[in-house]
């Protein structure tokens, strides 16, 4: 291992034999082995999970490059969960690190997280023996968010024109559509306020659109993470499905549990690289 690497880390946790033991086994973004790190003599031990990484990606000029490399950013962005994901497994209370959170060397990693030991504690006290769970929510594919200003139609069809019969076909179609997002809307907010009596924390991402949405049919409305005890996933699960449950025209995907990602707010990549 070259005395150059850069360390980058992935997360931050409560060292105890079997996280080391679990960190001894993982590999990360570059293929290298993960160990912890952390400040001596520190009560209660804190430490970070770390691996070394080559500068000629990770610095900053060929890491601001590399981002925008799609196919580069996808494997970094599995690699990095992998690690994550594989600490959770091993019973861990653990704290996410934000993609590409990279140091000049372990000195400087172990400053870093002396300095905000106070704050990743009490973000990892809140933290413990939780998940999160991600909750989106679809209106189907014939039902679309209602035209602004549409004018009331009260217009019978017989008698009509054909031009002006399509128009009154047209509005009440409308109407219908108006109609069955409404019953959509008002299910989404009920769900989301059952979700909040199971859950101890929401965060709202903006719903998906485009390319980003994948290939799940429909319009997404609704695409919330939520902080859940472990204990109450189950329960989560169920009283969201049940929610749900014969509403025409709403579909509800419910994904993890997750290590809590969309909770444990973090420096910006790089932030503590220093010469």
């Amino acid at each position: 291992m070259s005395d150059t690497n850069l360390v980058y880390a992935y997360a931050v946790l409560r060292r105890t034999p079997e996280a080391a033991a679990a960190a001894a086994h993982l590999r990360g973004v570059a293929g290298e082995p993960i160990h912890l790190v952390d400040p001596a003599l520190s009560s209660p031990p804190l430490a970070f999970a770390v691996g070394h990484v080559p500068p000629a990606d990770y610095d900053d000029t060929p890491l601001q490059a590399h981002l925008d490399d799609l196919d580069w950013l996808e494997s970094t962005v599995r690699s990095h969960h992998a690690v994550v994901a594989a600490l959770v497994a091993s019973g861990a209370a653990v704290l996410p690190l934000r993609l590409a959170t990279v140091y000049r060397d372990e000195d400087t990693a172990r400053q870093a997280l002396d300095t905000r030991r106070g704050y990743f504690l009490s973000l990892l006290d809140r933290l413990t023996g939780h998940v999160e769970l991600g909750v989106k929510i679809y209106a189907a594919p014939d039902i679309a968010p209602p035209e602004p200003d549409a004018e009331p139609e009260q217009d019978p069809v017989t008698g009509l024109g054909v031009g002006r019969a399509y128009q009154v076909i047209r509005r009440r179609r409308q109407r219908r559509n108006e109609e069955a997002w409404r019953t959509v809307a008002q299910a989404a907010a009920r769900l989301t306020e059952t979700a909040g009596t199971l859950a101890v924390d929401r965060v709202t991402h903006t719903p998906e659109r485009g390319s980003l949405a994948g290939p799940a049919p429909g319009t997404n409305i609704g695409n919330d993470a939520y902080l859940v005890p472990k204990d109450r996933v189950t329960a989560f699960r169920t009283g969201i499905l049940t929610a749900a449950q014969g509403v025409p025209g709403l579909r509800v995907e419910i994904s993890g549990p997750w290590a809590p990602y969309s909770f444990a707010l973090q420096p910006e990549p790089h932030e503590e690289t220093a010469a």
